[in-house]
């Protein structure tokens, strides 16, 4: 196939967003990548030119960004790009986004901490009974968990 795979390090400039689509979990946010140059003339460090891309990210990959991700955190997006045209009004506008194959937090500007997720079980019922006969709740779904997360920041 003939695709641009790429790998982008800059920070989230959104909150994911988060939804389930008749094709599966979706989640989308912004991405703010910055490029930092030495200028010998004032020796120090220049930022230059902030680009944004809107990364879209399916399934599993969605549930766990929905969970993982906040505002301003460090982050490398690896997947396709994509360069897209729209008519707005009487205006053409180009907009690039980075389908993710892969996100993970960029561990030079700070440290994380991994938790492999659970495989999910086929939920039979929204409860279920322990051995000892008393009704277990069900664990939290991603939303849930993304609600719980974004309610405690």
């Amino acid at each position: 196939m003939n695709e641009t795979l790429v790998t982008l390090v800059g920070n989230a400039a959104t909150a994911v967003e988060y939804r389930e689509t008749a094709t599966g979990p979706l989640a989308r946010f912004r991405f703010a990548v910055t490029p930092r140059r030495w200028d010998r003339g004032k020796q120090l460090w220049a930022d230059g030119h902030t680009s944004f891309y809107t990364v879209w990210a399916w399934r599993t990959l969605a549930a766990h960004l929905a969970g993982s991700v906040s505002v301003g955190e460090p982050l490398l997006v690896h997947g396709r790009l994509k360069v897209r045209e729209e008519e707005q009004g009487d205006q053409w506008r180009t907009f690039v986004d980075i389908e993710a194959v892969s996100v993970g937090h960029d561990l030079s500007r700070g440290t994380a901490a991994f938790r492999r997720a659970a495989r999910a079980e086929p939920v039979v019922a929204a409860r279920s009974r322990t051995s000892a006969g008393t009704e277990e709740e069900p664990p939290p779904t991603p939303r849930e968990q993304a609600a719980e997360k974004a309610a405690v920041s």
